[in-house]
């Protein structure tokens, strides 16, 4: 039996909907192996964040290292890293294992609006970890930040794609959930030569505290099994949606997704 085996490096979620625990929940529900070096420890429910503990640099290429030698690593994801020191650290160890199949996700913003990213992070970011991605995959406000383009029409996502593949991410993934315009999301996908578009259904709803991690944790699991990245993303595209149609309900706030939901009812 092949046991296929998956990294993150992020923080930790205390409600569950988000980072670490949601990275490990959907590398489970994908049938994969999910390891992980956590980044910071945060104070965090469904209303919002209310303190972040990270970690030092050390800590966590203590935790990756440790992986690295003695369990290996099919593909890797990256969540909140949250300062440049750890930001280098990760591309560090990332380049010394040789681990090419590199999921970014640049997570800067909580759903509640806190900051996860410290500024001066963003430039080590783009110089350090970007040339490193397989695949990257920001929402728009996020893609925004590091192209320094306003993105308002699907034209404008095009060229941010178009930015971010010259920043050197192999694949780029421009998710369309914070472009409300219509019935329908759509996430584009670019290789450096063509777009593919992945489309579902809009649900309205407040409970999508979560996604962006998930997304990109199915991502990095499909990787992890040898798919192809245009595969991988519409597996994590019917995921995240089933994860949002079925809803738990819990929280006050912006609630988890169902990270069950896509074995339990499809897509």
């Amino acid at each position: 039996m092949t046991v296929y085996k998956a990294l993150t490096i992020a923080g930790s979620d205390s409600g569950g909907g988000a980072g670490i625990q949601a990275d490990l929940k959907t590398f489970q529900e994908l049938g994969v192996f999910g390891m992980s070096a956590i980044t910071a420890v945060t104070a965090q429910n469904t209303l919002g964040v209310q303190g972040v503990y990270p970690l030092s640099a050390e800590a966590v290429a203590a935790q990756i290292e440790s992986v690295a030698v003695d369990l290996g690593v099919d593909a890797l994801k990256t969540g909140m890293l949250f300062s440049a020191d750890i930001i280098r650290t990760v591309a560090e160890q990332v380049k010394k294992h040789g681990w090419e199949r590199l999921v970014v996700d640049p997570v800067m913003i909580a759903k509640g609006g806190a900051p996860l990213l410290q500024e001066e992070a963003v430039a080590a970011l783009k110089e350090a970890l970007l040339p490193l991605a397989f695949v990257i995959t920001p929402n728009i406000p996020e893609a925004e930040v590091l192209t320094g383009i306003a993105i308002r029409t699907m034209d404008d996502r095009r060229e941010a794609a178009r930015l971010l593949h010259r920043m050197g991410a192999r694949y780029v993934v421009i998710k369309g959930g914070h472009d409300d315009d219509g019935e329908e999301t759509v996430d584009l996908l670019y290789n450096g030569s063509e777009f593919s578009y992945f489309k579902s259904k809009r649900i309205d709803t407040r409970h999508t505290h979560g996604t962006g991690c998930t997304f990109a944790a199915a991502v990095a699991a499909e990787l992890a099994k040898g798919r192809h990245p245009v595969d991988a993303v519409g597996t994590a595209k019917s995921f995240v949606q089933a994860a949002i149609s079925h809803s738990l309900g819990i929280g006050q706030g912006h609630g988890p997704t169902n990270h069950w939901a896509y074995r339990q009812y499809g897509e």
